[in-house]
């Protein structure tokens, strides 16, 4: 991702430039399929969270835990939770019993933290503040994690599926200098099953958005309506839909960035899963081969900050801000949560037709083909049609522009917010239109129209990939990865949170294929930190170790892929990618049938070659 954020939101930045020096970067895990698949209703298992209802369900050690008062304040709403801070020996705690759901694969732990301490010393943890599940404790964190804000903590707490168990916060302060250990906003979300089946088990099919939006003058903020249009590809009759509004973690329940309202086509319901889930409620299920359409009003506030959502100065960045729909599949809704160490976002190939009124002085690339045309009173009306997409991404700003055609036709526009020089932005086009004709050589004809890279170097994730668009540093690199997703993830699709490695190790594999790197021996220097870790594991996993996701997920994933290759032989790795995109195209890869076509291209047995290379599913 994130670049890592397409991913691999990590830091794709970080991942990889640790790519580009070490041959090394980011990956996923699959969780073996049961016999017989438990059924999973995604669920956040936390009562009062946020603390706004008082102390019920919490159990805590005095009054004085739970709290609004002043010296402190809260990440969303009014209340929170305040453990120690007394600046004397003391130990308060705080408590609830929680069930976590039978037949879920992924169950995660998640709260804000704010640390502020009067203890100067930097290697001494003289406070601690432990979080504990049942009789495991998950993390420790002392005054030396000390911060000016609050900042996400996230747990994998998957392995406690099916048990009731109280999940508890410890803080301990010793006699001298107090330390303050501040909780809010505490969430555990379930969700995620079996193995997804074959494609044509995966609905809502065929998704057709229609948005029409306008800015504000500065371009963060932005109003109108969507709709949705899909039909049930399932034998099941479908009773609901979810809508995923992915951009509401950048800010809180009580404040969200993205706001819908006024639903037409079915009944909405609560949101879930940190806000980043809504249920809408079907006026009538929906037989299989049937469609239905739902609508709804928009409201999108883009926050401050250089991220895939984000806004750095007058230069507006709009990833994964429209709400899209949840895919179901024999494993249920995929509901995970969002994750900022890569990406989450697992969607099917949709249309879409958006409409962007703005202000003339703001340029605003777009995923897929864009058209302008004049508005009323000094404004621009950018239309943008894009066919067989995953997500829909723009931005927007006073942008310098430059734009050149690849030799195979690819019309390429980069754009550069204040501070790029006009022979970095050159460099990039260059890089942009060698890439998507190496890529394309490769894996198959880039089917997008145009391709828009905005440039920015204060993106803290490096790059992130939209169909079509993509957010990036000044790097040769980095570009070629970014442009590497519009193959892997976005013609050929995976679940994103599940899954990683099918789409960042196979675009950091083709990114060293593009730039010429053989990867040798690169295999030879991999040292596993655990018997738990592998290429496969999904972003359950890599959240809880993020700092061994870029060096697994990219960069063990990457040596894999080489080694597969010299395995089989040069040409036979290029027909088996080739043919395996093309089986994929606009469709979903999964670990096992990537497995079943590498067995069928060679008279090798692969089982070893898995093995050894921790590729499980």
């Amino acid at each position: 991702m994130r670049t890592v954020p397409h991913r691999s939101p990590v830091v794709r930045a970080l991942a990889v430039a640790a790519l580009a020096a070490v041959s090394l970067l980011p990956a996923r895990a699959a969780t073996a399929a049961p016999d017989a698949a438990a059924a999973c209703t995604p669920a956040q298992v936390v009562a009062n969270g946020g603390f706004e209802s008082g102390t019920s369900p919490w159990t805590q050690s005095s009054t004085n835990v739970i709290t609004s008062r002043a010296g402190q304040t809260p990440h969303g709403g009014t209340a929170y939770a305040w453990l120690d801070g007394t600046g004397a020996t003391r130990t308060d705690t705080l408590s609830q019993s929680v069930t976590i759901p039978s037949g879920c694969s992924t169950a995660t732990l998640s709260f804000w933290l704010h640390i502020d301490t009067a203890e100067t010393t930097s290697s001494t943890a003289y406070d601690k503040l432990t979080a504990k599940i049942g009789g495991t404790t998950l993390a420790t964190y002392s005054n030396l994690d000390k911060n000016t804000g609050y900042v996400k903590k996230t747990l994998d707490v998957s392995s406690f599926a099916g048990q009731t168990v109280t999940l508890a916060f410890t803080g301990t302060e010793d006699y001298s200098l107090q330390t303050s250990f501040v909780l809010d906003d505490v969430a555990l979300d379930t969700s995620g099953g079996t193995t997804p089946p074959a494609d044509s088990t995966r609905t809502p099919a065929s998704p057709s958005y229609t948005v029409s939006l306008s800015s504000d003058s500065a371009g963060t903020v932005w109003t109108g309506h969507e709709s949705a249009t899909f039909t049930n590809a399932s034998s099941t009759a479908l009773s609901e839909v979810y809508l995923r509004l992915w951009d509401n973690y950048h800010g809180t329940c009580d404040a969200p960035p993205i706001t819908v309202t006024n639903v037409s086509g079915g009944t909405a319901g609560s949101l879930s899963v940190a806000c980043t889930a809504l249920q809408i409620t079907l006026p009538a299920p929906l037989a299989q081969g049937q469609s239905a359409t739902i609508g709804f009003d928009l409201g999108i506030t883009v926050p401050s900050g250089a991220d895939r959502f984000g806004h750095d100065g007058a230069f507006s960045f709009i990833g994964n801000a429209l709400p899209v729909l949840a895919v179901k599949d024999g494993s249920g809704w995929h509901l995970d949560p969002y994750t900022n160490n890569g990406e989450s976002f697992y969607s099917l190939a949709a249309d879409f037709k958006v409409t962007l009124d703005h202000p003339s002085a703001l340029l605003v690339p777009a995923t897929g083909t864009s058209v302008d045309t004049p508005g009323s009173s000094g404004r621009t009306v950018t239309t943008a049609t894009a066919s067989k997409v995953r997500d829909f991404a723009w931005a927007a700003g006073p942008f310098s522009k430059v734009s050149g055609t690849s030799s195979a036709g690819t019309a390429i526009n980069v754009y550069s917010v204040s501070g790029i020089s006009s022979s970095d932005a050159q460099s990039m086009l260059s890089t942009a239109k060698t890439a998507v004709d190496a890529h394309a050589g490769r894996f198959g004809a880039y089917p997008y129209g145009e391709l828009d890279a905005v440039i920015d170097n204060n993106y803290w994730f490096g790059g992130m990939e939209y169909p079509g668009f993509v957010l990036d540093l000044v790097s040769t690199t980095a570009l070629t990865h970014e442009i590497g997703h519009q193959w892997w993830y976005g013609i050929v699709g995976d679940d994103e949170y599940n899954s990683p490695w099918l789409d960042e190790a196979f675009t950091d594999y083709s990114t060293d294929l593009a730039l010429g790197k053989t990867g040798t021996s690169c295999w030879n220097s991999v040292s596993w930190a655990s018997s738990a870790e592998k290429i496969t594991n999904s972003m359950a996993y890599w959240d809880a170790h993020s700092s061994r996701y870029s060096t697994v997920v990219y960069g063990y994933g990457k040596c894999a892929l080489h080694d597969l290759r010299r395995l089989i032989g040069d040409t036979a790795m290029s027909k088996l990618l080739k043919d395996y995109a093309t089986s994929h195209w606009y469709g979903v890869s999964t670990t096992a049938e990537f497995k079943a076509a590498a067995q069928a291209a060679t008279s090798t047995d692969l089982t070893s070659f898995w093995s050894t290379h921790r590729i499980d599913g």
